[in-house]
């Protein structure tokens, strides 16, 4: 008889985000089934990404009764934007989107960017926090380019990629090389060992 998984559970209310894990998690054989949960997150105003992963987790702590994760993804772009947007990303998409993040670049030759996910787990067995850092580097793309993905995809063109923009690769390209893949194959190998 097959044994039932434990339920690991996602916290966000972005479906596109899910959907990426969801995927980046199924060939792995892992004992735990992935369910989202969308729950507010208490986000606190602070430039280390690190801080405020943490605090988002322990917000819900008395909501979940076992273990679960967030994942907080940034862009920045470090050159010539000193890392802006960076932890303020998803309010900048909001409001200004990708055209007017462009508009504030004068010369894409000398662009420099990256892309960080942070993924924290409050992990039951254990009953500790454990945190998965991904980081892929890159450049702006002068224009907006591709249809898969989301977010700031279509103007983010990897180091691995060099002539195409995030949104221009499927998801299984981008899993093995994103940010979000990167930090997603750090937790895989923490699930397979706990």
């Amino acid at each position: 008889m097959k044994k039932k998984k434990d339920i690991l559970y996602f916290i966000t209310g972005n479906n596109h985000k899910f959907n990426e894990i969801s995927l980046a998690l199924q060939s792995k054989n892992i004992k735990y089934q992935l369910k989202q949960l969308n729950i507010n997150l208490i986000e606190i105003q602070s430039d280390n990404p690190k801080e405020i992963a943490f605090f988002k987790l322990r917000s819900i702590k008395d909501d979940i009764k076992g273990s679960y994760f967030i994942e907080d993804a940034g862009f920045f772009i470090d050159y010539p934007l000193n890392g802006f947007p960076g932890v303020y990303s998803s309010y900048i998409f909001r409001t200004i989107g990708n055209e007017g993040v462009l508009k504030l670049i004068d010369n894409f030759e000398i662009t420099k960017a990256h892309f960080s996910s942070i993924i924290a787990l409050y992990f039951k067995p254990l009953e500790k926090e454990f945190l998965f850092e991904g980081i892929i580097e890159g450049r702006v793309s002068p224009r907006i380019r591709g249809t898969n993905g989301f977010g700031y995809d279509p103007i983010f063109i990897p180091n691995d990629y060099p002539d195409k923009t995030f949104a221009e690769i499927n998801m299984n390209e981008k899993n093995n090389i994103s940010h979000r893949g990167l930090a997603i194959k750090k937790l895989v190998e923490f699930l397979k060992k706990n």
